[in-house]
Order: C-alpha cells, then structure tokens, then sequence
C-alpha cells in the first residue's frame, strides 16, 4: 500500500522485453533505496511493481505484458522520469490517500493551464470511472495523490502546488501525453455498493 506522496527523482535506465515479462531498470537517488530489500513493492508511476535486484543507486523490476499494455510503460523510453514511492510501513504517516497501486487506466491530458502559483491540469476519464471520481475526492496521476477540484461528465481536473511541481513528472506532460490514473478505492467499494443495492431492489 501507498499513500501517493512520490519523489520524481527517478529514470528508467533500461527497458528489456521478452515474450513472457519486461524487466525494466529505475535509476534514482541513494537515499530513496536505503534501506531496500528483495522483495519489496515500489510504485513507479503508480504501478505497484516487485524489486528484483538493487545497487546503491538503482534496482530492477518485471512486469507481465498485461501490466505492460495497461499503462504508460508501452510508451516510456529510456531517460524518462519516474515517480517512485516505497510501500508505507505500519508506523508511516498516511499524508496522502490510500494508493493500491494497482492501475485503473491510462487517461489523456486534454487541457494545461497556469493559475497563479498553481498548475491546472484537465483530463477526460473512460466512462466506467466517473462515478468513482467526486469533487475534492482523492485521486492517483502516474501515483501522486491529488484532490479533484472539479469534474464535469466525463472531464475531470486537479491541480499542481508548488511543491508538487518540483517533486513529480507532472509539470513537464503536454497536451496529448497519458498518465496513469487510479481512482480512490474508497469510491470504487461506494459505487460497487450502490449497483448491489440497486440490482437488488
């Protein structure tokens, strides 16, 4: 589990595909791995992904090709930036939302623009997601956590403190780039709930 406070401090250094998996390496800084074990779960770019191997200043991830095709990574290439996030720990601060990891979709930015110090960004949702996203609900960009500030059918928007600016991928997309979206999951077992209720009237 994540919260969704990331650190953009992260490259990918390799791609590797075969038929059956893609291995991909993450370049970042030493202090964001101390600390790191075999084993353990890092978000990049959101996609919760399973550490294969490490060095001080870079470790190793598989994916299967149904992660592959789901998410951005069909289009990333070498030198792109990453968000990275380690999993939480039964003591972390839980500062952002809860982040699963596990990717919902891919979604287009469809319009930037600069509000004062803040940046605004709009992007259209596939249909079978709206009803899980909510004004000033929580939702994961590329797993940043970050508070909807509007949404209108399927055209939803949030928006990109300063801070965030400088610590996440997100102030360099353009119009037209993807991202990876995860919905709160708090909204997915509200809106589960709901077709249960109303099937079953």
């Amino acid at each position: 589990m994540f919260s969704g406070l990331v650190t953009g401090d992260a490259t990918i250094a390799t791609i590797k595909k075969d038929t059956q998996t893609i291995t991909m390496t993450i370049k970042t800084s030493t202090s964001n791995l101390k600390g790191l074990k075999v084993g353990d779960s890092i978000a990049v770019n959101g996609c919760c992904l399973t550490v294969e191997s490490f060095t001080e200043t870079k470790f190793v991830v598989t994916m299967m090709p149904q992660t592959f095709k789901k998410t951005t990574f069909k289009n990333s290439k070498i030198g792109d930036q990453v968000n990275i996030e380690r999993s939480l720990q039964v003591t972390s601060r839980l500062e952002g939302h809860i982040v699963t990891g596990h990717i919902d979709d891919v979604v287009s930015l469809i319009k930037k623009q600069q509000n004062e110090n803040a940046i605004e960004l709009f992007f259209k949702l596939p249909d079978r997601l709206t009803a899980q996203v909510v004004p000033q609900g929580s939702i994961a960009i590329n797993g940043t956590s970050l508070t909807v500030m509007d949404i209108n059918k399927n055209i939803f928007s949030v928006g990109l403190i300063p801070h965030t600016q400088e610590n996440t991928n997100l102030t360099q997309l353009a119009v037209g780039d993807q991202v990876n979206v995860e919905t709160d999951i708090l909204g997915k077992y509200v809106a589960k709930n709901l077709i249960l209720f109303q099937g079953a009237k």
